[in-house]
């Protein structure tokens, strides 16, 4: 891979994850304080994620992969994209919010799998070229926060008061027109398979590898994955608002210190990987889930704000001891013949079902700790996932049987 090529797939991770975390992370805050939402309306907004990942492999499956270039479709896409995030930027209501909200999130993530396949099939080597051109996507996810709070100070309190997180669509939609565009001109990556191939429900959707929840481990380990979705979705979908409700200054900035973390952890979890083994590994992720809702359920914005910052920097822990050491052992367990199903089953089953669910729970939760109109009992908020973590690691700890993985570096 020359180096116009690589600068070409960096800027497309930047802006992908750009726009990702230009809005995704600071909405939680823009809904109830701008359209006055409920708890169950902020978690219809975040479920969207859910229903966009259900949706992204028919759109990748049934006319991406046969019919247009991945990179057109990109570029499409996002254009699609930037002009939905435009009109989110002037919904007055949640009633007009909404659809826009949906109809971008079902846009949007079948992007996720589609700047994968222009990367990869540029690289004469994967394993060692994709992760140079991927870590571009967490500094524009990081670079998005600290723009939001440091350059313009959209989530001060002054900023959220008047409705300035508005402009975090705009600024959305301008880098998802200007992806839209530069698309159109990455290397050219034709379609996967011919279109007039016949192409069914169970192979878009994974659903062969189901074969594999015969064992015993999978199984649980499946599980597990759905379940710890639940506490997941409580962070995507409630962060922001609970910094940003207890005064804490420059929430967005504060949220990028996750993903630098996320970084951080990604290098290290060979080493624990290879040390501990599987099993430990996932349940130290588990662990983490746990200690950081209770950091969370105890903290507060005065003397015990580092409490706030270490929960939030344990998110490298949280999601890379879990999900990705379990994208791992889903790829050993699957064998060459189930290994693209049983990744999509697994991305349906967390994603899609869990996080759905999880969004569900966590505004009902929070609905239910209503003070008034400003103000949550956050205390009681999170100790419900710190539990819930707390009890899927024992249950894993107990039916899932160690097994020796080998991890492929």
């Amino acid at each position: 891979m020359n180096k116009i090529t690589q600068f070409q797939l960096s800027l497309m991770m930047f802006l992908e994850f750009f726009i990702w975390g230009g809005w995704f992370v600071t909405m939680g805050i823009y809904l109830p304080n701008t359209l006055n939402t409920s708890g169950g309306e902020i978690a219809m907004a975040y479920s969207t994620q859910s229903w966009g990942a259900i949706i992204a492999p028919f759109i990748i499956g049934l006319i991406a992969d046969r019919f247009f270039n991945a990179e057109r479709i990109l570029g499409i896409l996002h254009l699609i994209g930037a002009l939905l995030m435009y009109q989110m930027a002037n919904a007055t209501d949640f009633g007009a919010f909404y659809p826009y909200v949906l109809g971008y999130m079902i846009a949007y993530m079948p992007t996720l799998a589609l700047v994968n396949s222009v990367s990869f099939n540029q690289m004469k080597d994967p394993a060692k070229e994709f992760s140079f051109v991927r870590v571009f996507g967490t500094i524009g996810w990081i670079v998005a926060g600290l723009v939001i709070s440091y350059a313009f100070h959209w989530d001060s309190e002054e900023g959220v008061a008047s409705g300035m997180l508005k402009n975090t669509f705009l600024m959305t939609a301008i880098a998802s027109a200007i992806l839209g565009v530069f698309s159109f001109t990455l290397p050219k990556t034709p379609p996967k398979v011919n279109k007039d191939q016949k192409i069914n429900i169970s192979d878009i959707l994974g659903l062969d590898a189901l074969k594999l929840l015969k064992d015993r481990n999978f199984l649980f380990f499946f599980l597990a994955s759905i379940l710890i979705c639940i506490p997941l979705a409580f962070y995507y979908q409630h962060a922001g608002q609970f910094l940003g409700e207890i005064g804490v200054s420059n929430p967005a900035a504060k949220m990028t210190i996750g993903q630098a973390s996320e970084v951080i952890f990604m290098l290290l979890l060979p080493f624990f990987f290879k040390k501990f083994g599987f099993k430990k590994t996932l349940l130290v992720g588990m662990l983490a889930w746990t200690l950081r809702y209770v950091l969370f359920a105890y903290g507060n914005s005065g003397e015990l704000a580092f409490m706030l910052i270490i929960g939030i920097a344990l998110h490298g822990i949280c999601y890379d001891f879990f999900f990705v050491s379990g994208q791992i052992y889903t790829d050993s367990k699957a064998g060459e013949k189930f290994k693209s199903a049983a990744q999509g089953l697994i991305t349906l089953a967390t994603y899609g079902l869990g996080m759905l669910v999880g969004f569900y729970v966590a505004g009902r939760i929070t609905d239910a700790n209503l003070l008034n109109e400003e103000h949550h009992d956050w205390n009681s908020i999170w100790i419900f996932p710190a539990v819930f973590a707390a009890i899927v690691m024992l249950l894993f700890t107990v039916f899932f049987k160690n097994e020796k993985i080998e991890y492929k570096e």
